[in-house]
């Protein structure tokens, strides 16, 4: 093979080959060397079998993902793939023999495979499109439906919408585009953030893939070929961000068993036949699980039917589009790669399919694009918004998807989750705080530089406190003289969510406190009752998080009357100035990454600025915890006037190989908001021997 790879100051791996599929081979194989841990959790969790070495607490996703049919939708989508772009089918086989190649190097490298008894399996040419499907199979949020649901039977139809916000568990993004008129060079910019559940190692891998088709530097998904999200060719860069679209639907379904043991299911045209057999969950350190796995002609039953197998039964079925239509837009991957112009970008992602994503792009002969891509179905309104009864024909899907939004770059452009270019394709859209914020920011001048526009992703104003200080403004009666104290300090305070900040604290610790006396009163009591649905869907049905992630709304509408609002908000702040001082916001908002084996010493974990509508978005729950587990994945400032000028970064670092010096040498530079260097000339390159 002609394999070289090397690696950049901060241990990014830069890879060259003589061909595209040999190039994916590298980059398998060196994603395996660096990551074996990840990846392994990650196919286990696709297939549902992580339980058998984490534990019991990964359970539930296990019974979802098989409920689910993740790996075999994506079975189905290879065996697609391989019918009709079999260059791509090869290409994707080839990363996974990379993978399969590196595998027993990297797990030799990894202790968690000796502290779990995991041993390295094998992967299956499917196996990254199965992983891409769990990675995103819960970004459109379908579990806020459930939510609706409950609101409506227990509140009322008429607050349905109430709670509608950035909600917990989906994933969000910062990114803009800058137009050549705008920058000091005369060349465009594109830069962002992608805002996800930051994991450690952590989900966004930075490297460079160069054969003579194509050389690009990007942010890759660890065990998915390409750079599917994140790349610069050189000629042309693109970044997405998730559009808020709606695209997966819960019907609720009437499930029967025949005397034969065969299930049925009604469907628009009467009872029909059901797929339906049983899987077994092994469990680490207790008793294998069984379950039922059902699915109907809308999709796979995801909850535990309940009532009488004879009798009638019901639970709710995920119809999603991979699984009605055997495509998930691998074919774009390659494609991307090949790019030159936005035009190339911009013809690709017709072919995408989940998740729906908002793009932006640019180009150095001045081209820019700003759309939408993926497959959003067409069907009634209904069932973007709640459960819908499987047996009406009125929530079937059209044949043909949805078009896809467009807009024309003027100046600048940002995309941020909030309601816009995606409008007619989603229900719930993140606020417009940051959108608008950067929207300023990018206002102030015509001549932006990678230096000066990496600035916009650590701005910590916080525009969504504006509603509650107002609140507080107008507290000025009947408050203990601590209280008053407290009042009078968050006037004064410049709303800006610094971790040094000791104002920013005390909104904190006010904010948490509001929260906490709204979430107990009793017009929300119908809520407190637990939902009967699975654990795994807990964050999107907890009333605590609800209220906290919509208290923007819920100080000024909904059921709990504008006097008690006012008296929630002046004890409040005589709780608080009561109260030991708060300490400063980064003191207790701190990093909180999810680990497949969780850090004993969790306590070592930094302090953040920002919060969730901020630029800077480091979400929490406010009035349960400061703790952030949400925040910026990667940064980013593609310069597309000299690829070297560009600038990116990640929470950690190239290895997820604890005790390797790049395991996590990007974290100081992460926490300060600074930018590591893209480095493209070889010759500033180390190469790796062997």
């Amino acid at each position: 093979m002609s394999i070289e790879v090397y690696r950049d100051a901060w241990g990014v791996p830069h890879l060259r080959a003589a061909d595209p599929d040999e190039l994916a081979f590298a980059q398998g194989r060196v994603t395996a060397r660096d990551r074996a841990w990840q990846l392994e959790v990650e196919r286990h969790r696709a297939q549902g079998s992580s339980a058998a070495f984490l534990g019991a607490a990964e359970l539930g996703w296990d019974a979802f993902a098989r409920r689910a049919r993740l790996a075999d939708t994506a079975r189905r989508c290879f065996d697609r793939l391989r019918e009709t772009d079999a260059p791509t089918a090869a290409w994707v086989r080839a990363y996974v023999d990379g993978v399969n190649d590196g595998l027993a190097e990297g797990a030799g490298r990894a202790p968690e495979f000796a502290r779990t008894g995991l041993a390295p399996g094998r992967w299956e040419p499917w196996t990254p499109l199965a992983v891409w499907l769990s990675t995103h199979i819960l970004f459109a949020g379908f579990p806020t439906k459930l939510w609706r649901d409950e609101v409506a039977r227990r509140l009322g139809e008429e607050w349905t919408e109430l709670f509608a916000t950035d909600g917990p568990g989906t994933a969000g993004s910062n990114g803009w585009v800058v137009a050549g008129g705008r920058t000091a060079s005369g060349a465009a910019l594109v830069a962002g953030d992608p805002h996800r559940f930051i994991e450690a190692p952590g989900v966004y891998q930075q490297i460079r893939l160069a054969c003579p088709a194509y050389d690009v530097v990007g942010l890759a998904v660890p065990g998915v070929p390409g750079l599917a999200h994140f790349g610069h060719t050189g000629p042309v860069a693109w970044a997405i961000t998730n559009a808020m679209a709606d695209y997966q639907d819960l019907y609720r379904e009437r499930l029967r068993m025949l005397p034969d043991g065969t299930v049925e299911a009604l469907g628009p045209d009467g009872w029909a036949p059901a797929a339906a057999h049983r899987e077994t969950i092994e469990v680490a350190g207790a008793d294998p699980v069984e379950i039922e796995v059902i699915e109907t002609p809308r999709g796979p039953v995801i909850t535990d039917p309940d009532g009488d197998a004879a009798g009638g039964r019901e639970a709710l079925a995920l119809r999603y589009p991979p699984r009605v239509t055997g495509e998930l837009g691998f074919g774009v991957l390659p494609a991307l790669l090949r790019a030159r112009t936005v035009a190339d970008v911009d013809a690709a992602l017709d072919g995408w399919v989940e998740p729906v994503n908002v793009v932006q792009a640019a180009d150095t002969g001045g081209g820019l694009l700003h759309r939408v891509a993926g497959h959003v179905p067409v069907r009634d309104r209904a069932n973007s918004l709640r459960i819908v009864p499987a047996w009406d024909p009125a929530h079937a899907w059209a044949d043909a998807p949805a078009p896809l939004p467009r807009a024309e770059v003027r100046g600048h452009a940002v995309m941020a989750n909030a309601r816009g270019l995606a409008a007619p394709l989603g229900v719930e859209f993140a606020p417009p705080h940051r959108a608008a914020r950067i929207d300023t920011l990018l206002g102030a001048s015509a001549a932006w530089t990678p230096e000066t526009t990496a600035a916009i992703h650590t701005d910590t104003d916080n525009p969504s406190a504006a509603r509650l200080l107002e609140a507080v403004r107008r507290a000025g009666e009947g408050l203990s003289p601590a209280g008053a104290g407290v009042r009078e300090r968050l006037l004064a305070w410049d709303r800006r969510m610094d971790a040094d900040s000791l104002d920013a604290g005390l909104y904190a610790a006010v904010r948490g406190a509001v929260v906490r006396r709204l979430a107990a009163h009793e017009a929300f009591a119908a809520l407190r009752e637990p939902a009967p649905y699975p654990e795994l869907f807990r964050p999107w049905l907890a009333l605590g998080p609800r209220v906290a992630l919509a208290l923007e709304t819920l100080l000024v509408t909904g059921p709990v009357p504008a006097g008690d609002v006012d008296r929630i908000v002046r004890e409040a702040l005589d709780e608080t100035g009561a109260g030991e001082p708060p300490a400063a916001w980064g003191v207790t908002h701190r990093l909180a990454p999810w680990q497949a084996l969780p850090d004993p010493d969790d306590h070592r974990w930094p302090g953040l600025g920002g919060d969730h509508d901020c630029v800077l978005s480091t979400s929490s729950v406010p009035g349960w915890t400061d703790r952030s587990a949400r925040a910026s994945a990667a940064r980013y400032v593609w310069d597309l006037a000299d690829r070297e000028r560009s600038r990116w970064i990640v929470p950690f670092g190239a290895s997820g190989v604890p005790g390797d010096p790049h395991h996590r040498d990007q974290l100081p530079l992460w926490l300060r908001g600074e930018l590591a260097p893209v480095t493209t000339d070889w010759q500033d390159l180390t190469k790796e021997q062997g």
